[in-house]
């Protein structure tokens, strides 16, 4: 049973994080007449929470995964549920310190963020997709046969 080493779940974490960031902070400051700083701060501290929760929540899914099919390989279906459910993890852990530091309602930062939340939906989804071709599972041994 394949799954990804500790290095590649890091470099993983650290690789979507960093583009990501490098997209959606000027875009969100642009759209929503924010400060770029202010959206920066937010930008680094989602980041942040965000990479802990990527590796956090990868490792588990493909455990679960690994449970339930018997290994760790995604089918479309599988990176589609892997995406909302990333997604609405870190939404509900996001909302309320940035409502707080952008002195929004939580009305408001949800609206924000739903604008987050599309980009990066779509974006998880390219990312994974792009990210399982550049990098491959390792091939499994074959089993040998018991004796």
């Amino acid at each position: 049973m394949t799954m990804r080493t500790f290095p590649d779940r890091v470099r993983h974490a650290l690789m979507f994080e960093t583009i990501g960031l490098a997209i959606i902070t000027p875009a969100a400051a642009w759209l929503y007449d924010k400060p770029m700083l202010d959206m920066g701060v937010v930008g680094v501290g989602a980041a942040t929470l965000a990479t802990v929760w990527t590796f956090v929540f990868n490792l588990g899914f493909d455990h679960a995964l690994r449970w339930l099919k018997g290994d760790a390989s995604k089918a479309l279906r599988h990176r589609l549920l892997h995406t909302v459910l990333f997604e609405f993890g870190l939404l509900v852990m996001l909302l309320p310190p940035m409502a707080w530091y952008l002195g929004m309602t939580l009305w408001q930062t949800f609206l924000l963020d739903l604008f987050i939340v599309a980009f990066y939906l779509v974006y998880n989804f390219l990312f994974n997709i792009a990210y399982d071709r550049l990098f491959p599972l390792p091939a499994a041994r074959p089993r040998t046969a018991a004796a």
